[in-house]
Parts: C-alpha cells; structure tokens; sequence
C-alpha cells in the first residue's frame, strides 16, 4: 500500500517542482525583458558603459549592463525571481533603434557611428 501512495506522490512532486522552477524562470526572463527595453529607452549621454539596477516594490528585478559600441550597443540584462535568474544579451544597430523609435533619426549616436 505504503509503494503505490508513493509511485502516485513521487510523480506529482516532482511536476508541481518543475512547474514552480518554470513559472521563476518565466518571470526572471520578463524582468530581463524589461531591463532590454529600459536600456533602449534611455541611451542618451555620452558614457560608452553603463550599469544599472532595476528595483521593484523593494525588490532587485534587473541588473542591466550597456556597451555602446561602433554602429550599435549591447545590452546585458539579468532577470531575478526569488532564487532563479536569467540573463538576456542583445545586440541593436543605431540604424535599427533609430527605426524602432528608441532614439531620434538625427542623434548623436547616429552621427557618431559614422551614418
């Protein structure tokens, strides 16, 4: 008797632990997400490196690292939730930020990568 509740509680454990590890990643992954988008909306000044946090409800959600470089910048962004973290690496031209509205067609950064 006592193997049998055991082959039915052993299944659903470890299910139940995998749909909470899932549903960490997930929102580790959507602060990661919009620690990116942060970033594209705030490239302005001169720095070519940058470091911030992304804080929430008194919680660390993001810590977001920005590298412009020739014709573009990458953004490094990690995601928190409770014990699980995600880290999301994007590489954007200026061309295509200036595109997407995330910077104006005659900013400095376009005029500094040589466009």
């Amino acid at each position: 008797m006592f193997l049998k509740i055991w082959v039915l509680v052993v299944p659903f454990l470890f299910i139940s632990f995998n749909q909470q590890m899932e549903d960490e990643l997930g929102v580790a992954f959507q602060h990661a997400k919009k620690g990116v988008y942060w970033s594209f909306s705030n490239l302005k000044g001169k720095k070519t490196k940058s470091e911030n946090k992304l804080i929430s409800q008194d919680k660390l959600i993001a810590t977001i690292k920005i590298s412009k470089e020739i014709n573009g910048v990458e953004v490094e962004s990690t995601g928190y939730e409770n014990s699980s973290e995600v880290t999301v690496i994007v590489h954007r031209s200026y061309d295509s930020l200036a595109k997407d509205g995330y910077i104006e067609k005659n900013s400095e950064l376009l005029k500094e990568s040589g466009d």
